[in-house]
């Protein structure tokens, strides 16, 4: 959500940016607002000259009453009592403006920065780096899943009978092999300072609406039959809701977390639920990391940020590629996001596995986070980014280091998670 003096000063500019976004269905948004939002001051302006015309006349009556002017003073009792039902009119008004400015708001897209290239969606993303070389070996690289047959590593069939289709067992070495990339992720985190948490895994409403937008919710996220509460897709959102409504002293910035969870998608559109694999699936596991900083720190933090995954995935011999997400793919909430992408020795190509976003202060202005300055309190940025989300990540892993004979290297630094052991098949 974007501050209201923006729009209150700046229209043409927010017009701007929705029209870079390609939304233009959202622009008379901006003067609906606009408007609502000068009925609400100028009520707002009423009310403070009501209650100021209030105490004159209390004042006066006082002054009545003393003076032994009893008649006068009741007189002007019965219009302090119109004053207060006016005022109680204008509150309730308020109220109603103050909610529907509320509603606009939070569909109104984020300011993006500048350096975002400009396209409408996904398939005018663009590379900027790559870091490893994409190999193809002269043998051939089967499918991740029957990678993971051979080395008796899934049931898929049993999955489907016990939950349906996109969700899957994994076993053996395979489960293993993804626990330990998981909990290598989480101490190569801590290792770069961040804290380790564990948060929950639902989360109420209110924390659902101040880190996403309703269309994104509405697309992944599972609801809680008959209560207020939403499993996560992400434990991003866990970790952001944490700081709800507090303050934090500025001495304490950045704070830097890293997160383990379990995550829980619908995954509802033109992709599906892949049948056979398990690269789209309803649960997955993900370390993840987030920070909370100032301002003038947050693009630093990013830089650092998305570095960290590359790091992470070429410590596993996975070459990855950095793709910046151009303008109609950033949700609305976002600054900038790029995607790191593993190569895929199979495929040929290049795919998703983590993503690192700057939201600016979207977030912890929905959520009230704020800093404690030594000129007043202001809002936070915040930031977050996959570290690895598994099955996607070992995936990536099992391709690039599958060998001919179908057993699959495992690189030093997986080793003391999986027994010491070299390979596994």
């Amino acid at each position: 959500m974007i501050d209201i003096k923006l729009i209150r000063e700046n229209k043409d500019l927010v017009k701007e940016n929705i029209k870079k976004k390609f939304q233009d269905n959202k622009l008379p948004l901006v003067d609906e607002v606009f408007n609502l939002d000068l009925d609400y001051r100028n009520l707002k302006i009423k009310a403070d000259d009501l209650r100021k015309n209030r105490n004159q006349i209390s004042d006066e009556i006082g002054n009545l009453m003393r003076n032994g002017k009893k008649e006068e003073g009741l007189k002007l009792k019965d219009k302090v009592v119109e004053i207060n039902e006016e005022l109680k009119n204008i509150e309730i008004n308020e109220q109603k403006l103050e909610k529907n400015i509320k509603e606009i708001m939070y569909k109104i897209p984020n300011i993006i920065d500048e350096s975002v290239p400009i396209g409408k969606d996904d398939s005018e993303n663009v590379e900027l780096k790559k870091f490893g070389e994409p190999l193809v070996p002269d043998y051939e690289i089967p499918y991740h899943a029957d990678i993971m047959s051979k080395l008796n590593g899934i049931d898929k069939d049993s999955s489907g009978r016990t939950s349906g289709n996109g969700f899957y067992y994994l076993m053996g070495d395979v489960a293993r092999l993804h626990s330990a990339m998981i909990s290598y992720a989480r101490d190569f985190m801590i290792n770069k300072g961040f804290t380790y948490v564990i948060p929950p895994f639902m989360i109420r409403s209110d924390v659902v609406n101040g880190v996403m937008s309703f269309e994104e919710m509405n697309a992944m996220m599972y609801k809680i039959d008959g209560e207020d509460l939403f499993l996560i897709g992400t434990s991003e959102h866990s970790l952001i809701g944490k700081f709800k409504d507090q303050i934090i002293n500025e001495s304490s910035l950045p704070l830097t977390l890293t997160s383990y969870s379990p995550c829980f998608r619908k995954e509802v559109g033109a992709h599906g639920i892949e049948e056979r694999g398990v690269y789209r699936v309803h649960q997955f596991e993900k370390e993840e990391m987030v920070v909370l900083c100032k301002k003038e720190d947050s693009m630093e933090w990013y830089n650092k940020m998305w570095m960290y995954t590359v790091e992470y995935f070429r410590s596993l011999n996975i070459p990855v590629r950095q793709l910046e997400c151009c303008s109609g793919d950033l949700a609305d909430l976002k600054v900038k996001s790029c995607d790191i992408e593993a190569w895929s020795p199979r495929q040929k190509k290049y795919f998703e596995v983590g993503s690192c976003s700057t939201l600016g202060d979207a977030q912890a202005r929905r959520l009230g986070i704020r800093a404690k300055g030594e000129n007043g309190n202001y809002y936070l940025h915040t930031l977050n980014n996959t570290v690895v989300a598994s099955p996607r990540g070992l995936i990536a892993f099992l391709e690039n280091n599958y060998n001919i004979d179908g057993t699959v290297n495992i690189p030093e630094v997986l080793r003391p998670y999986m027994g010491g052991k070299d390979k596994i098949g």
